[in-house]
């Protein structure tokens, strides 16, 4: 598989299972799988945990685990029929107290949506293939208009243009969905629909109540997400450009300028950055995808997204391998026309922290040498991710001790995780080690000259204060011990 810097995540459900498909899946190319919370249950996603890391452990591959939150979604309830036909220009009644729908009315799930709308406003249902002007209110029916014929089924998901929703980011399911999320060890948690920072503080906190340290994304999928954007960023460890709702509220012609402003913001705030929704989304039925998807893939990767995400195409498709197999393709030759360059941003850009300072001298001198690789011996994965916010050309190999940091870091964008063991305290030995384990990776050979940072005292999360420059193979310990 010819290494790739951009990150594949692949939702998991009926289509990729089997421990078959599962495995062909590692194969292919997959960094990290998502569990919709959305669908399924606990039960479902665990035994998919354990199939994953079954599979991923044959083929010796790293590949970490998301669970994504179902968030508010605020959903109309179901027809008797399942579904109804709507002529353009007719009325159409949301009505909170109907239980069952017909051709002229339907329920909601979420009666609050009475108290959030107001005459003018603009209602777009099943992803803004309806869409509904708002009239007049009357007691627990919302009063509409259907601006174009469509095709209305059941539980279809109800978004307001221009934002303005009062649903809570985190519902009484996110809270129970939270502690399963921490009973499987994810590695990170997806909050949909976030307006501000405190709601990812909030996941944060039952997180930590849950005894999980899984890292949290923000779906950016609402117009307060974006007004917002800055307080989100200093709460939370990644964001996820979700342009389908983010679409639906902001309008779609808006959504390219902002995932562009959105992965550009997150870089500079250190933070890795997925870029998701129907990316490759006729392969769902098509072993091959459309020119304008693979400029899609391409765009993203050159944008700087850590991550390009695959939805229905790996939960339901027909071709989850090859939608996989073709992502990757794409990824590895947008990656080659990549400008690589450290920008006056970089240059200018204050360090007060050591250990960053440190990560970005590894940056400055692997750019400038032109060496083979950098390695960063970390504990908790933080020097990888500073490193990995610019493009140097250069992989960048993170070699740690600890299982939880090894898959946390398998999202960052050209970062790829080493399992190795921290038992000798002699700095010598331990950079000596650090090359054998390069070595017996395939990254380096003897000769090679690569940059290595690691702290002292050694094995302490926040430490790295030391960059060394060396040619591999070159400088063994004159006492050589078991490390």
């Amino acid at each position: 598989m010819e290494q790739r810097a951009t990150k594949i995540v692949a939702t998991l459900g009926p289509a990729s299972s089997d421990p078959r498909v599962l495995e062909a899946l590692v194969h292919a190319g997959v960094d990290v799988v998502r569990l919709n919370f959305s669908h399924g249950t606990p039960e479902d996603h665990r035994k998919r945990v354990k199939a994953l890391r079954d599979a991923s452990q044959k083929a010796g591959r790293t590949v970490g685990v998301m669970a994504d939150l179902q968030g508010p979604k605020i959903r109309i309830g179901k027809f008797g029929t399942g579904k109804v036909s709507l002529a353009a220009g007719r009325m159409f009644i949301l009505d909170a107290a109907c239980k069952l729908g017909d051709d002229t009315r339907v329920g909601l799930d979420y009666p609050e949506l009475i108290d959030d709308v107001a005459p003018g406003d603009v209602l777009l249902l099943d992803d803004g293939r309806t869409v509904f002007d708002v009239e007049r209110i009357e007691g627990s029916e919302i009063h509409c208009r259907n601006r174009h014929e469509a095709e209305l089924s059941n539980n279809k998901g109800i978004n307001k243009q221009g934002g303005g929703l009062s649903a809570p980011a985190l519902t009484p399911k996110d809270m129970e969905d939270i502690q399963t999320a921490a009973s499987l060890n994810v590695d990170y948690v997806a909050v949909s629909f976030p307006k501000s920072g405190g709601d990812l503080r909030q996941a944060k906190e039952l997180l930590v109540l849950a005894g999980s340290d899984a890292l949290v994304v923000a779906k950016i999928e609402r117009v307060e997400a974006v007004a917002n954007l800055e307080e989100i960023l200093h709460a939370t460890d990644g964001v996820m450009v979700a342009r389908g709702d983010l679409a639906v509220e902001v309008g779609d012609a808006a959504v390219p300028a902002l995932q562009k402003r959105i992965i550009r913001l997150a870089r500079e705030h250190n933070k890795f950055t997925i870029t998701a929704t129907q990316m490759m989304e006729s392969m769902i039925h098509s072993p091959v995808p459309t020119r304008a998807e693979v400029s899609d893939v391409a765009n993203a990767v050159l944008d700087g997204t850590d991550a390009v995400m695959l939805s229905a195409e790996t939960a339901s498709g027909e071709y989850p391998v090859h939608t996989v197999e073709a992502m990757a393709r794409i990824c590895v030759e947008a990656e080659k026309s990549q400008e690589v360059g450290l920008d006056a941003h970089f240059l200018n850009r204050m360090f007060t922290r050591i250990d960053q300072s440190i990560a970005m001298a590894a940056l400055f001198t692997a750019y400038h040498l032109k060496v083979k690789a950098v390695a960063a011996l970390t504990e908790s994965g933080s020097t990888a991710l500073w490193m990995s916010r610019l493009n140097s050309g250069v992989p960048i190999y993170a070699l740690t001790p600890r299982i939880r940091t090894r898959y946390r870091v398998s999202i960052f964008r050209d970062v790829f995780p080493l399992l190795t063991t921290y038992v000798a305290e002699d700095r010598d030995q331990l950079l000596w080690h650090a090359e054998e384990t390069l070595i017996a990776a395939g990254a380096v050979e003897i000769g090679d000259l690569i940059v290595l940072t690691i702290g002292e005292p050694i094995g302490q999360a926040g430490g790295t204060n030391t960059l060394k420059i060396v040619r591999v193979g070159e400088n063994r310990p004159t006492t050589t011990q078991d490390v």
